[in-house]
C-alpha cells in the first residue's frame, strides 16, 4: 500500500488558475475521471494532498514519513507506476525536461519536494500526459477518455441499451453504468469510446460523438448536440451544442448556445444562449490570460474558448470571445462580447463594465447555489472562498 500524497507544483498550479484557486492540481478533471481518481483506482488506495495551506482542510495532508510524493498533474500510465515500484528512499524521478515527477522520501514535508531533496535522480524517459497549461485540459481530453474508459470497464459488462429508438454505432464502444437511462438518442462510438455513467439521463433527440464521457447523474437535455472529446461532470445537467469540452462537475447549461474547447469548472451557470467563440476570424493563434504574467499570452493554438472558475454565473445571451478567461464567483451579463479576462469576484459586464462582488452577497448566493441540490455548503468551503477572495483583492490592489 502505498502512502500516496499528490503535489502541488507551484509554477503549475498557477497556470492553472482559476481553477487552482479552489482545488488542488490533482483534483482537476480530465477524461473521466480527476486525476486524483485516476491514481486512486490505479493504485487501489486513497491518496492525500499537498496544496495551498487554506486548501489543506478540505484537501488534507497525511503529514505521516515514508511517502510517495507525485506531481498532481501527472496522469497516471502503467510504465510511470512500474518505474514508481522501484524508486527507492531518497530517490526521485524527473522528466527529460526537468520536471520534477515523484520523489520518495522518509521525512513528512509541509512545502512541495524540489530535485535538491533527492539523494538519486532518475530522469523517465516514456511518454506522460501532464497537466501544465489550462488548454492542456481539453487538449487531452481524448486521449484521457480513452484511458479511463479501459480503465473502468476492463473485465465489466455494460448495461443493455433497452431503447427501441435509441440507435448506436460501434456499440461494443459504448459503456452503460447502472441506473442510467437513454430515450431516443443516437450515439455514435465509431470515432472513439462513449461512456455514460450511474443514473445518467440522456434525454430524447440526443446525438453524440464519441469519444464522450456522461459521468454519474448527469443529465443531457432533448436535442443536445454532443461533439466529440467531451466530458460532463457528475451531477452536470446540459443542452445545445457542446464540443470538446469538459465540465467538471455539478454545474448547468441546460438550453441551447455553443461551447467549444472550453473548460467549466464546479457550481457554474450558462444562461440561455450563452456562447463561446473558439476560433479567431483571422485564423492567428489565440492569446489567453496569464495568472503568472497578469498579461495575455500566445498558446500557440488555434482553438480555445472559454475558461470558467468556480461558482461562476453568465445571464442569458452572454457572448464570450476567443480565449477567455473568468474567475471564481463572478456574475456576468450585459450585451456584446465580454472582456477576455475578468477577474474572480467581479459583478456585471457588457457597456456597464464592473463592480466588485460583495462577499456576504456572493457567498449567500453560494450556498443557495448548493442547497438546490440537497447538499450542504461547508465551512471548509466557505473558508477557501474568502481566502480567494482575499487574494483578488491583494492583486487588484498590487496593479492599481
Amino acid at each position: 500500500m502505498y502512502n500516496l500524497i499528490l503535489f502541488d507544483d507551484p509554477t503549475i498550479r498557477t497556470a492553472l488558475l482559476p481553477f487552482t484557486f479552489t482545488r488542488p492540481v490533482s483534483e482537476i478533471r480530465v477524461g473521466i475521471c480527476t486525476i486524483t481518481e485516476k491514481w486512486a483506482k490505479r493504485l487501489n488506495t486513497v491518496p492525500s494532498y499537498l496544496t495551498e495551506r487554506y486548501l489543506q482542510r478540505k484537501y488534507p495532508h497525511s503529514g505521516t514519513p515514508d511517502g510517495l510524493f507525485v506531481n498532481g498533474a501527472i496522469c497516471p500510465t502503467k510504465s510511470l507506476i512500474a518505474a514508481l515500484d522501484g524508486l527507492p528512499p531518497g530517490g526521485a524521478l524527473t522528466a527529460p525536461d526537468g520536471l520534477l515527477l515523484a520523489l520518495h522520501t522518509e521525512k513528512p514535508l509541509e512545502s512541495a519536494p524540489s530535485v535538491d531533496a533527492a539523494q538519486t535522480v532518475t530522469v523517465f524517459e516514456e511518454p506522460l500526459t501532464i497537466i501544465t497549461s489550462l488548454p492542456d485540459i481539453f487538449a487531452s481530453n481524448s486521449e484521457q477518455i480513452r484511458a479511463d474508459f479501459k480503465l473502468l470497464t476492463a473485465g465489466r459488462t455494460s448495461q443493455p441499451i433497452t431503447d427501441p429508438h435509441t440507435r448506436c454505432y460501434a456499440p461494443e464502444n459504448i459503456f452503460v453504468e447502472e441506473g442510467a437511462v437513454i430515450r431516443a438518442a443516437v450515439l455514435n462510438a465509431e470515432g472513439g469510446p462513449i461512456y455514460i455513467g450511474k443514473n445518467a439521463l440522456i434525454q430524447e433527440g440526443t446525438v453524440m460523438l464519441g469519444p464522450f464521457a456522461l459521468c454519474d447523474h448527469a443529465t443531457i437535455n432533448w436535442g443536445g448536440k454532443m461533439r466529440s472529446n467531451t466530458t460532463i461532470g457528475p451531477y452536470t445537467k446540459v443542452g445545445g451544442e457542446i464540443s470538446n469540452t469538459v465540465f467538471f462537475g455539478y454545474s448547468n447549461k441546460g438550453h441551447d448556445g455553443f461551447l467549444g474547447n472550453s473548460v467549466i469548472g464546479e457550481w457554474c451557470n450558462l444562461g440561455a444562449n450563452t456562447n463561446n467563440s473558439n476560433l479567431k476570424n483571422d485564423y492567428t493563434n489565440v492569446k489567453l490570460y496569464s495568472y503568472a504574467t497578469s498579461q495575455l499570452e500566445n498558446i500557440d493554438r488555434l482553438f480555445c474558448g472559454l475558461m470558467m472558475g468556480d461558482y461562476t454565473k453568465a445571464g442569458i445571451s452572454t457572448m464570450f470571445n476567443t480565449g477567455t478567461v473568468v474567475g471564481v464567483n463572478v456574475n456576468v451579463f450585459g450585451a456584446g462580447f465580454q472582456p477576455k479576462y475578468i477577474p474572480s469576484f467581479s459583478w456585471g459586464g457588457g457597456a456597464e463594465g464592473f463592480s466588485d462582488y460583495r462577499l456576504e452577497k456572493a457567498l449567500q448566493v453560494v450556498r443557495e447555489t448548493i442547497s438546490r441540490r440537497g447538499m450542504v455548503f461547508t465551512d471548509a468551503d466557505e473558508t477557501i472562498l474568502r481566502e480567494v477572495y482575499r487574494i483578488d483583492n491583494e492583486n487588484r490592489s498590487n496593479k492599481s
